[in-house]
């Protein structure tokens, strides 16, 4: 075999200089750490979601119920924000989240407070309900779609904290871990109800029920929880069906919600016009049929339908295939937060807690939102995460998916340690 000349081909024979040796390692090792934030995945999912939301919400102002208002400008700003948002949350780790979260929780707890004794000049109530604040016109902040994100960061740092303590649980350490879920949940609910806010109260109840039940309690114990909210709610809806009228008096200035719940449970027994939502919703859907009317095709008028009713919008503009299309996406997210949950769990329990409670969270707006778009829910005000317009709704959600960003990050450099 003829021996290879050096001379003629020298950059295969470079011999590098300890400098260019420990130059040329830090670049491995830069560009092998800037990987990690490359979570393809989630970027792509989350990509998709955005255009799905500029085109829907193109398409729902077309009804040009606000004449003056660009909402697809504003939702691509409050995009921007949560990137940036996202963005910061890197900076941290999940144990620096973790010793944290009892703090970023009494914040916006604070924030909660400050809002019910704030003046009209900064609070004003919308719709009967003190639940914004109005800092410059057109901008708004509701603190209470913070504090989802809030009192599942606090309750997944708790549950992780307790399950240390207590190894193998008993029915005394069970009994102080829902104690704590409880708490943790309830000074929320009763700040939101007294805006009065019922839709998104109800929301903190359904994630506190969902972190009851992956914390590891006594099923004994869910099960008689779980009888006891049964028997209530049912006790409250049969009043509210049989004596419809002395639901309506007790309930005040907050009568529309009786009759949202009547319209879902008989239409024929609700008040004038309380079907109007329900009625315009299904003549939406039914009217884009398979394929549906295309771009600029809304033809069906109804109000906010660019935050509570953007899946009619959906449905009248991309028909079946588009709203199946839809849900198909929120599908693979919510697989997604699953089997990231699963495997970080051995390396951080508190990322595996949030990765549930998050997921608790989309699954409760996607189902009440789609489900009182097609009639098999009552209608409330929660809108379709990371599609409704919304600057409140958009920046707690990127809040949340921040931190399951970093989760993955995590679980990342986890697997990469695991086999080099």
């Amino acid at each position: 075999m003829k021996p290879v000349d050096m001379h003629r081909y020298p950059q295969k024979f470079k011999i590098e200089t300890r400098e260019e040796a420990e130059r040329n390692l830090g670049d491995v090792v830069m560009n092998k750490k800037q990987s990690y934030f490359m979570q393809t995945d989630l970027i792509f999912i989350f990509t998709l979601f955005v255009c799905v939301s500029l085109l829907a919400i193109f398409n729902a102002q077309q009804l040009e119920q606000y004449e003056d208002e660009n909402f697809v400008l504003k939702q691509i700003v409050w995009f921007i924000a949560g990137v940036c948002i996202v963005a910061a949350i890197q900076f941290l780790d999940l144990e620096q989240l973790y010793k944290a979260s009892v703090y970023i929780y009494g914040v916006s707890i604070l924030a909660l407070i400050i809002l019910y004794i704030s003046p009209e000049s900064i609070a004003d109530p919308v719709n009967g309900a003190k639940s914004w604040f109005n800092f410059l016109p057109g901008f708004s902040i509701q603190p209470a779609e913070f504090t989802k994100i809030t009192t599942i960061l606090y309750m997944s740092a708790v549950i992780s904290r307790h399950k240390a303590k207590y190894v193998s649980g008993d029915l005394k350490s069970d009994t102080m871990l829902l104690l704590k879920l409880i708490l943790i949940t309830i000074v929320p609910v009763f700040l939101i109800l007294i805006q009065p806010d019922f839709g998104t109260s109800m929301v903190y109840l359904f994630i506190l029920g969902m972190m009851i039940i992956i914390s590891g309690i006594s099923w004994k114990m869910i099960m008689g929880l779980v009888v006891l909210i049964s028997a209530f709610g049912a006790s409250v809806l049969g009043l509210i069906v049989k004596f419809p009228d002395m639901a309506r008096e007790l309930a005040g200035s907050r009568a529309y919600q009786i009759d949202r719940i009547m319209t879902w449970f008989d239409p024929s027994q609700s008040s004038e016009g309380a079907s109007f939502h329900f009625d315009r919703a299904l003549m939406s859907l039914g009217s884009g049929q398979l394929f549906g009317k295309g771009m600029s095709g809304v033809e069906v008028y109804y109000p906010e339908a660019q935050t509570d009713f953007i899946f009619s919008v959906i449905g009248e503009s991309f028909g079946f295939i588009g709203s199946a299309l839809v849900i198909f996406l929120y599908f693979i997210l919510l697989y997604k937060l699953v089997t990231l949950g699963l495997s970080i769990y051995k390396h951080s329990p508190f990322g595996a807690y949030f990765c549930f409670g998050f997921l608790s969270l989309l699954l409760v707006h996607v189902f009440q939102n789609i489900g009182m778009t097609l009639g098999v829910m009552p209608i409330t005000g929660i809108p379709l995460l990371l599609i409704s317009y919304g600057g409140s709704s958009v920046l707690s959600t990127m809040l949340g998916l921040g931190v399951v960003y970093r989760v993955a990050v995590e679980y990342t450099i986890q697997n990469d340690y695991l086999f080099k």
